[in-house]
């Protein structure tokens, strides 16, 4: 299956051959034997390079997972037997790999330099069980998933925070409620979650009696909190987002009442070997971070404001 992905990805069987650094006959056998296998012809051979046939294009997505599962599936074997080797692949959510894993990264690196990393960055929480699904990665990071069959693991609690600039008329205090903002502009961010049908800064602030002024939308937090800053409008974002790589020149303010929810680690299995030191090295290092406990079942995500939440990327 690998070397079929491989003629796909170079469209060409000498390329595939280089890249996988056997003989063309070689791959050619090794090819004719997969078709065999499957009852029928997966590519066709062009006069210039090669495509895939409908038995090709109806197997491909399905020897994708399986390859993906069987170079997984040697990840957990190796990581097992400890964590002095092999690799981890960490799934997260932008916000969580800007404002938390950096440091996480740095100790890992510290402690267990023999295992190799690899981050990959998601906007939401719903993208990040399809990638652990699909065996991309072997770990997420995120708010917690909805109905999921695997491990899922407690690690901190997330305080989400408002941001304005430092010449705000509310730049003196510390809190505020969100009635004293209906007459403000809002940067909004893409991966703001959705509650009830709303999005949540539309809904909670329907719950306060006004409907927000949307002034710009926003692919990333990150930017939203730049735009805050420079005064473009109040944003919504995770506190160790703003307390960390991308909050100077702003005001923080805690919403009264405040928001908050659950930050998990899950995976398709309870993490062993490297992939529970990773687990257990989260825990500690993240603010606010949560009692330890074991791996549990699925559960539903922490409230804010009293009402489940997706991910606020």
């Amino acid at each position: 299956m690998e070397y079929f992905l491989t003629v796909v990805e170079e469209a060409s069987f000498t390329r595939a051959a280089e890249t996988l650094h056997v003989t063309q006959s070689a791959l050619s056998h090794q090819i004719k034997a997969l078709e065999r296998s499957v009852g029928g012809a997966l590519l066709e051979r062009m006069p210039r390079g090669v495509r895939l046939t409908p038995m090709g294009r109806a197997f491909r997505p399905h020897a994708e997972l399986a390859v993906r599962s069987a170079a997984q599936a040697r990840r957990a074997a190796r990581a097992a037997a400890g964590v002095e080797g092999g690799e981890l692949h960490i799934a997260a959510v932008h916000s969580v790999a800007v404002g938390i894993l950096p440091d996480v990264f740095a100790r890992w690196r510290a402690a267990h330099p023999g295992v190799l990393l690899h981050l990959h960055e998601y906007a939401t929480t719903e993208a990040l069980e399809e990638e652990v699904e699909r065996g991309t990665a072997d770990l997420a990071v995120g708010p917690a998933p909805l109905d999921w069959p695997g491990a899922v693991v407690t690690v901190g609690e997330e305080e989400i925070v408002l941001v304005v600039p430092f010449d705000d008329r509310f730049a003196g205090r510390t809190t505020v409620t969100l009635p004293e903002l209906a007459d403000r502009p809002w940067v909004r961010c893409a991966m703001e979650p959705v509650i009830e049908g709303e999005r949540f800064l539309d809904w909670a602030c329907g719950r306060a009696g006004f409907r927000p002024y949307t002034a710009v939308f926003t692919e990333h937090t990150s930017t939203a909190v730049r735009m805050a800053a420079a005064g473009v409008g109040v944003c919504t974002a995770p506190s160790h987002i703003v307390g960390g790589a991308v909050g100077e020149g702003c005001v923080v303010l805690t919403p009264d009442p405040p928001w908050r929810r659950a930050l998990t680690v899950f995976a398709r299995v309870p993490p062993t070997g490297a992939a529970e030191a990773f687990v257990d090295l989260l825990r500690l290092t993240w603010p606010g971070r949560a009692p330890t406990a074991p791996p549990t079942s699925p559960a539903r995500p922490a409230d804010i404001c009293g009402t489940p939440a997706p991910a606020l990327g």
